[in-house]
């Protein structure tokens, strides 16, 4: 498209005074979006029409000297015939009606085209959030992955105990950097009020370390979370805890219970 050739037609003077049809009217917003050259013309035309605006006055008689007139002491008859009107005045005047018509609907579309472009970029950003949210998500399950795949990682299955035997979790433990990694995908959300407690377990004699209380299990989607390991763990546990975690577990509340193999 000729944009400078489209510019010199005279159609955008015309838009602006809302002199085009409907049709028109959204051929000329259009090429608005698309064009910043065009907008900037358009801007230009407005501008232009607000100084015309305000140098334009609708002085079609002459009052002031007919009210001399009147006033005066000579008593012959005074011509009180109008004097003609000045149509170049009017004109201008009209012309500058339709021009501020036409200006107020286009700026009232620039309004509406700056509020499309904020509802495009707010869009973008968005998009562009949840792109940055999946790519760390993807960083974060790779490096999960590399953890319980590594061939010196220690694999603990842990079963259901007593009235929870459908319960079911699984620890991997990496002695190399003291950590373990609970998938705890076979456990129930814990209750309000309730929080899971994972116990490190030494058996003879049988003495429990807490190794945490999982606060956002029932918000975690995969269900799997990261827990720091100094002790020389011989079995894992898990019971349900009120929120804050106990100094011991409650064994009424044990849902899942496994012992460390002695290969792994």
């Amino acid at each position: 498209m000729d944009i400078k050739a489209y510019i010199a037609s005279g159609i955008l003077e015309l838009y602006v005074a809302g002199q085009l049809s409907e049709k028109e009217n959204q051929e000329v917003y259009e090429l608005i979006q698309q064009y910043p050259e065009i907008l900037q013309e358009v801007l230009e035309i407005e501008a232009a029409v607000v100084k015309l605006t305000a140098s334009v006055s609708p002085h079609a008689i002459d009052f002031e000297s007919f009210k001399g007139k009147l006033e005066g002491t000579d008593t012959k008859v005074v011509d009180l015939k109008p004097r003609k009107p000045n149509w170049i005045s009017y004109t201008g005047w009209a012309a500058s009606i339709l021009l501020i018509g036409g200006l107020l609907w286009t700026l009232n579309t620039k309004t509406q085209l700056e509020e499309e472009l904020q509802t495009v970029f707010t869009e973008k950003q968005y998009l562009e959030i949840q792109i940055e949210e999946a790519r760390d998500n993807l960083a974060a399950t790779k490096t999960l992955l590399d953890a319980i795949r590594d061939k010196d990682i220690i694999a603990v299955p842990l079963g259901g105990q007593g009235d929870y035997v459908s319960s079911y979790a699984k620890v991997y433990w990496n002695k190399a950097d003291n950590t373990i990694y609970l998938d705890g995908e076979g456990l129930p959300n814990a209750p309000e009020g309730k929080v899971w407690q994972v116990w490190s377990l030494t058996l003879n004699p049988l003495t429990p370390t807490s190794l945490g209380t999982i606060d956002d299990f029932n918000t975690d989607d995969n269900k799997i979370f990261a827990i720091a390991n100094t002790n020389e763990s011989q079995a894992f546990g898990i019971t349900l805890e009120p929120e804050g975690g106990s100094e011991s577990p409650t064994m009424e509340q044990l849902y899942t219970l496994g012992v460390v193999s002695s290969t792994p």
